[in-house]
């Protein structure tokens, strides 16, 4: 079934009979659905199902109530199916789970605590979320392993959490192992952290929240470690098993670590839930989500699906597959909803997947496709670093930012990341928005952003992203790259501008210092140490050695910065698993 099929006809015309809208699963996708429907018809008879006992609670929220920021559990339940019936007259059914769909029959095998009784419906909207990957790891069932995605499982952990802190001896610290640094694991690290537990965090990746750009990496592992979380990258859990040390469990890895832990928590993704449209004969993809049209309609006419287990298309790559995130949930609800009622719907747009998360001090952030992501699809790019601060930086308390982004050959925004401890949402904001609009390095150069010293600069950071791609795309600042360090070391000089005090502090073996502003005077320095060869020109950050190439490049020099400089050549060589004898750095 194609991704995008011609929307059909409504199911109920209105002025018939009222329709029966049967919604199963609620939450994000499902609620929004239950309410647009209300607002778009109120003569409908409009029916939740949802197999849990909370129909609509905030989920995102759920690591931030197991670290004690939002304090009332209640706070996080949005609405009970009774301010539900008050508000929008919806029939809501916790504790009811649809077990099978009978297409030809319209109807819908319920299962409560009573047993088991047909619903038939006019439409059905499946909203069914996703399901806890579970990595195969022996002893995954022991009672010390949670996940945390319900209002049950925040439940289970902080009572876990307060049992093991009172516990303990005095002096010592109650310990938990997270499996999966992704979004979730990072923020439930975060939380057992606040609560006093001591973390170690486990992932198969070679560096934390993997679709973050690698170079980016090593500044969340640096804050992890600075509150004392311990890193293990590139390994697996393969065992939890009861220990023999006073802690309730040991965690094997695959590396032949052994982790004493009291706790363990579970959290490497989530796959589609998407056996009950299979098994009802409606068209599902490789991965198991359910195949959608542009107004979230299944290859049967009187059912959608949104959320968490339907397909959708990446906007920059094409890829079709699920995109667990509440925002694109919500959108495609009110928007099943507009179909089923017989509304003009908003065809859905391609999905981004911008994402951020908190990590203690430092926020990450991403929008559209990482380089790994553009590589795989074999999309040609140019990739630009930048380290700005977040607002002017004579204003008192301004922040470093780093940014990374790609733009295709033609200047098109392809993706972009940022992490810092401040400024890094507005322009994973604006950027979003940016690649939502096509824009390009162009664009991105003239947008007219708010600004004034406290919160930003008159060049912003989106600003100085088009400008420098303007630069690399045109030819005016040819480029190299630091994972090509191996290269450069080998065929070019290495001319480093930064001054003569920083070079002490830290240099690569067989590079020139020259600090810029000396550079005009000291040319002939260059050449006779080139011998010929390409000069690759490094600084602290790119600002300098841009300023260095553009004279080389005057003089006829082949000369190419190094983008983002320093700060990013030392990221990358921290986050890549090899070494080079001669990219040795000397202190």
């Amino acid at each position: 079934m194609d991704q995008h099929l011609t929307p059909r006809s409504n199911p109920v015309p209105d002025g018939g009979a009222a329709r029966r809208i049967v919604i199963v699963g609620g939450v994000a996708g499902g609620m929004s659905a239950a309410a647009r429907a209300r607002r778009n018809d109120e003569r409908a008879e409009i029916i939740v199902l949802e197999k849990s006992e909370h129909v609509s609670f905030a989920n995102c929220g759920l690591p931030y109530h197991l670290s004690g920021e939002i304090e009332r559990r209640d706070d996080l339940l949005l609405h009970t199916p009774q301010s539900l019936a008050d508000a929008l007259a919806l029939d809501v059914r916790t504790r009811h789970e649809a077990v099978s769909v009978d297409p030809a029959a319209r109807t819908v095998t319920v299962r409560d605590p009573h047993g088991e009784h047909q619903l038939g419906y006019d439409a059905l909207l499946l909203a069914p979320g996703g399901v806890a990957v579970r990595p195969p790891i022996d002893g995954l069932d022991h009672p010390a392993v949670h996940t945390l995605r319900t209002i049950p499982d925040v439940d289970a952990l902080r009572a876990e959490v307060d049992r093991i802190t009172a516990a303990q001896a005095p002096g010592a610290t109650p310990r938990a192992v997270v499996v999966g640094a992704g979004f979730i694991g990072l923020e439930a690290v975060e939380a057992l952290t606040a609560r006093g537990v001591r973390v170690d965090l486990v992932e198969l990746a070679h560096h934390v929240l993997p679709p973050l750009d690698a170079e980016l990496a090593p500044l969340l592992a640096d804050e992890l470690a600075d509150h004392g979380v311990s890193l293990h990258l590139g390994v697996s859990a393969q065992s939890v098993h009861p220990a023999a040390d006073g802690h309730r469990v040991t965690v094997a890895l695959s590396d032949g670590t052994r982790l004493a832990a009291d706790l363990v928590v579970v959290n490497v993704g989530v796959r589609p839930a998407g056996d009950l449209a299979r098994e009802a004969g409606l068209d599902t993809g490789p991965t198991g989500a359910i195949t959608v049209d542009a107004d979230q309609r299944t290859s049967d006419p009187h059912i959608w699906a949104v959320g968490d287990a339907v397909e959708v298309v990446h906007a920059v790559t094409g890829a079709v597959g699920p995109v667990p995130l509440a925002g694109p949930a919500n959108r495609q609800g009110r928007r099943a909803a507009d179909s089923i009622t017989g509304r003009r719907t908003t065809p859905q747009a391609a999905v981004l997947g911008t994402a951020i998360v908190r990590v203690f001090g430092l926020t990450a952030a991403v929008t559209g496709a990482s380089q790994a992501t553009l590589r795989q699809a074999g999309i040609a790019h140019e990739v630009v670093h930048l380290h700005p601060a977040h607002h002017a930086g004579y204003y008192p308390g301004a922040e470093t930012m780093h940014l990374t982004a790609s733009f295709a050959p033609d200047g098109r925004l392809l993706g972009a990341q940022a992490v810092g401890r401040s400024g890094v949402d507005k322009r994973i904001d604006v950027l979003a928005t940016a690649l939502r609009a096509e824009m390009t390095a162009d664009d991105l150069a003239e947008l007219e952003l708010a600004y004034a010293p406290p919160y930003g600069s008159a060049k912003d950071p989106v600003n100085m992203l088009g400008f420098v791609a303007q630069n690399v795309l045109s030819g005016a600042m040819p480029q190299w790259q630091a994972w090509d360090l191996d290269e450069a070391l080998r065929t070019s000089l290495v001319l480093d501008v930064r001054s003569a005090a920083e070079f002490a502090a830290g240099h690569l073996d067989g590079a020139l210092n020259i600090p810029h502003t000396e550079l005009r005077a000291r040319l002939d320095e260059v050449l006779a140490a080139a011998d010929g060869r390409p000069v690759k020109v490094h600084c602290a950050s790119g600002v300098r050695s841009y300023l260095a190439t553009r004279i080389l490049l005057a003089h006829g020099v082949d000369a190419r910065n190094l983008s983002g400089g320093w700060l990013t050549l030392d990221a990358v060589r921290r986050a890549t698993p090899w070494q080079a004898a001669g990219g040795a750095v000397r202190r």
